[in-house]
Order: structure tokens, then C-alpha cells, then sequence
């Protein structure tokens, strides 16, 4: 599957297809602990009231661009991944007038995404979508698990939300964000260093 996904890279980098990295992953309301610290012997104290709460978050990580779309949703069904598909038709799916580059999704078995639903509805999209199945219990195989562990560990860490609206506004805001910062082109304000 490694050799695959190597040749499905070569493809997208070189414009044959558009090749997304897709799973799900959740955050809470109460905060993430990263790369904090306290003075020796005193145990770190965040303020965390209450009972912490979730959102889901569907994304999916163009490997080309390494723009992140997300769909959130207090729950992870089936009916939340198909939501999230129709992101993708509004981005990459068929219009009148536009060339359609094909998709290639990389998913995992997950329940949402081998479920009669989403099944059916990845078979609607199959004239411009196609499924690479990862194995199971391979997420070192999928490029956007990174991309989750660094929206939670830089951009919500070390934060309590009130509510699961607060949190899913700060998702949002954060996918921007980091969107923003992986979209830098590094060489665009070229110098010359003395």
C-alpha cells in the first residue's frame, strides 16, 4: 500500500489527479496540554469546569495544496461523512465549463465510511471520486493524522471553551489559520542574506 500511495503523491504532484488524505478525529471543550510547563515539584493546573464535550471533525488534506477542509458535527455517523463529501462536490466535484481533474480519496475502514450510506453515496460520486482503502490500524499510512495533531497541539491546546459552539467556531478558526500558515509560499519574499 506504502508503494501505492508513493506513485498516487508522484500523480498529484504532477496534476494528473487531486489526492485527499481523509479521517476523522474530535476536540474538547476542555483543554489540550501541550508542550506546557510548571516549576519543579508543582503539578500544572488548567481551569476545566464542568464536564468536557466534543466536536467531531470530518476533514479531509489535500496533499498538493495541504489545505484542510473540515466538517464538524457534535456526532461521527455516517450521515456526517456524506455531509462532508458534499464539501468536496462544491470544491472538487463536476461543474459546467470546468475541466474535472479526478479525485482520489484515502480513507480508512472506519464504520462511517464502509456503511451502507456512505457506500452509496461514494458510488454516486464514482465518475469523479475513487477510494483508496487503507489498511486497517495503518495510520502512519495517512498524511492528514499529522495535520490533526497539529491543529489540537498549536491551535487549540491550553484553551477551556464554554460550550461545544464556542469550541466549533475556534475549530473553524483554527482551520483558517493553519490553512493560512500552510499556504505560505516561503520562497515569495525572496532576499539575499548578507
Amino acid at each position: 500500500m506504502g508503494l501505492r500511495l508513493q506513485l498516487r503523491k508522484a500523480q498529484a504532484e504532477a496534476g494528473d489527479i487531486i489526492l485527499l488524505y481523509g479521517d476523522e478525529s474530535e476536540a474538547l471543550t476542555h483543554p489540550y496540554l501541550a508542550r506546557a510547563w510548571a516549576k519543579i515539584g508543582v503539578d500544572l493546573r488548567v481551569p476545566a469546569p464542568g464536564q468536557a464535550k466534543k466536536v467531531a471533525m470530518i476533514g479531509s488534506l489535500d496533499h498538493a495544496t495541504r489545505q484542510l477542509i473540515v466538517h464538524t458535527s457534535p456526532t461521527k455517523r455516517s450521515s456526517d461523512f456524506i455531509a462532508h463529501l458534499e464539501q468536496l462536490d462544491l470544491i472538487y466535484g463536476p461543474k459546467p465549463g470546468r475541466a474535472t481533474t479526478p479525485v482520489v480519496l484515502v480513507e480508512d475502514n472506519g464504520p462511517i465510511h464502509v456503511s451502507k450510506l456512505s457506500l452509496a453515496a461514494l458510488e454516486t460520486r464514482k465518475h469523479w471520486l475513487t477510494v483508496e482503502w487503507l489498511p486497517k490500524y495503518a495510520p502512519e499510512l495517512n498524511d492528514i493524522e499529522v495535520v490533526w495533531h497539529d491543529l489540537k497541539a498549536h491551535h487549540l491546546a491550553h484553551q477551556t471553551f464554554l460550550d461545544t459552539e464556542d469550541l466549533d467556531r475556534a475549530i473553524h478558526e483554527a482551520v483558517a489559520a493553519l490553512n493560512r500558515e500552510r499556504g505560505v509560499d516561503p520562497l515569495a519574499k525572496r532576499r539575499i542574506s548578507a
